[in-house]
């Protein structure tokens, strides 16, 4: 690698780790939309094989959200904005969603991934954008049974592609008239569980992968990537956090809506230019 590129690189790491506070901080979520594509580039130019980039690209993701997810929680909680209901009722569901996916990531094809955030962060950019109070499922939260097939599959979804489920979070909780700032501060909290247990199952996934990945890598999380951005993000998440509590209700949503289209586009782009790579 020459200069420039090492140089590039660099600012390009420093400039993810300080959007991923802020995104988590703003919108609840983990950033692993920036995180993703960054390591993606370095894992290329470092020449890490096709076949098991694209899973320790998101298996670092979800370890470098874990403490941005803490420190955003942490910030939003003490705002009180936290249903804490909802996480007693979404945490181990979620665990176990994040679980099957882990498993499924470690056999399934990089296309995966982008395919799955694309399509969702689609729905729920339409939602935010277009939908506004008009887009209600019901007065209030579903019962148990409901809630806990909610968990499961948030956990799933974020464990597929390499985010700590604040996205999804936001959708479900405004979709049964729950306040923006209420589920981005939630969204913030069952965070923190995902990305644990995210991290742990892509551990798992790519213990007997080792000898194709670079060093300093356990399983599909690589240590530099996260020792990189890691300090960053969680640094910038409370300023975030406090921005999103200063921000009005609708600002917030378009704000998020106009994101997850960039998000979504940028997905389908690589697609359509890259195949599943």
């Amino acid at each position: 690698m020459s200069f420039a590129e090492v140089a590039w690189l660099a600012v390009g790491i420093v400039g993810a780790g300080v959007v991923t506070g802020l995104l988590a901080g703003l919108f609840g979520i983990g950033g692993g939309a920036v995180i993703v594509p960054v390591l993606f580039e370095v894992f290329r130019l470092f020449g890490v094989p096709d076949v098991v980039r694209m899973q320790l690209c998101v298996g670092t993701s979800l370890a470098i959200i874990v403490p941005t997810a803490v420190r955003s929680y942490r910030a939003h909680r003490a705002r009180g904005f936290v249903l804490p209901g909802v996480l007693r009722i979404w945490t181990w569901p979620s665990v176990a969603g994040v679980a099957v996916g882990a498993l499924a990531a470690a056999f399934a094809p990089p296309g995966l991934f982008k395919i799955a955030f694309a399509g969702i962060a689609g729905i729920i950019a339409a939602k935010l954008l277009f939908g506004g109070d008009s887009w209600v499922l019901a007065d209030d939260l579903p019962g148990p049974a409901a809630m806990r097939g909610y968990g499961f599959l948030i956990g799933l979804g974020s464990s597929l592609m390499g985010i700590s489920g604040g996205s999804l979070v936001t959708m479900v909780l405004t979709l049964y008239k729950k306040p923006i700032h209420n589920a981005v501060a939630t969204a913030s909290g069952l965070g923190v569980p995902i990305t644990i247990a995210g991290t742990l199952g892509y551990i798992l996934a790519g213990l007997g992968r080792q000898a194709l990945l670079p060093p300093f890598s356990i399983g599909f999380v690589s240590l530099i990537g996260v020792v990189m951005i890691a300090p960053i993000s969680a640094t910038v998440a409370p300023l975030g956090a406090r921005l999103a509590h200063a921000v009005p209700k609708r600002g917030l949503e378009i704000g998020f809506g106009l994101f997850l289209v960039l998000v979504s586009a940028r997905f389908v782009l690589s697609l359509i230019g890259h195949g599943s790579g």
